[in-house]
């Protein structure tokens, strides 16, 4: 399979668009319209706490990111915390498979009496949340709760 990327004078330039092989070392992916666009990551980061765990989620959770949010979540779960919440201030963007990640580990935190909440979503993600019905299965919280940043400054 040949990768390609599309090479446009200007961005924004509405001419044809001239394809080219990819540098395998660049970072980018081709867009719609032809201009480049940088490749997106997803960046993770788990704090825990005497059973409670943060996780700090930023970038876009997609079909091609949410394999490594889902193998965070496997990690942290194996940990056996009773609460989990999921700062997604730096979401941009999740699509369909990784709402499937929050509510996968939203059902095995469940079945051993646990609870996953979502704190400080944007407005992009607040809406997928609202559209689907699943503001309504997570608990949803405008900020990131009080007693996590205390336990942070604790901790």
């Amino acid at each position: 399979m040949r990768t390609l990327r599309f090479h446009v004078a200007e961005f924004g330039d509405k001419g044809p668009a001239t394809p080219v092989q990819a540098d395998p070392r660049e970072s980018v992916t081709p867009s719609l319209r032809g201009a480049r666009v940088p490749a997106v990551e997803l960046k993770v980061s788990t704090r825990s706490h005497d059973g409670n765990a943060i996780v700090a989620v930023s970038g876009e959770i997609d079909l091609y990111t949410a394999p490594r949010l889902q193998s965070e979540f496997t990690r942290l779960l194996d940990e056996g915390p009773t609460r989990v919440v999921i700062d997604m201030s730096g979401v941009d963007f999740c699509d369909s498979t990784g709402m499937n990640v929050l509510l996968s580990a939203l059902k095995r935190l469940k079945e051993h009496g646990g609870a996953l909440e979502i704190a400080a979503p944007r407005p992009a993600v607040r809406k997928i949340l609202q559209v689907t019905g699943l503001d309504s299965v997570f608990t949803v919280h405008e900020t990131v709760p009080q007693e996590f940043l205390i336990a942070e400054s604790q901790g």
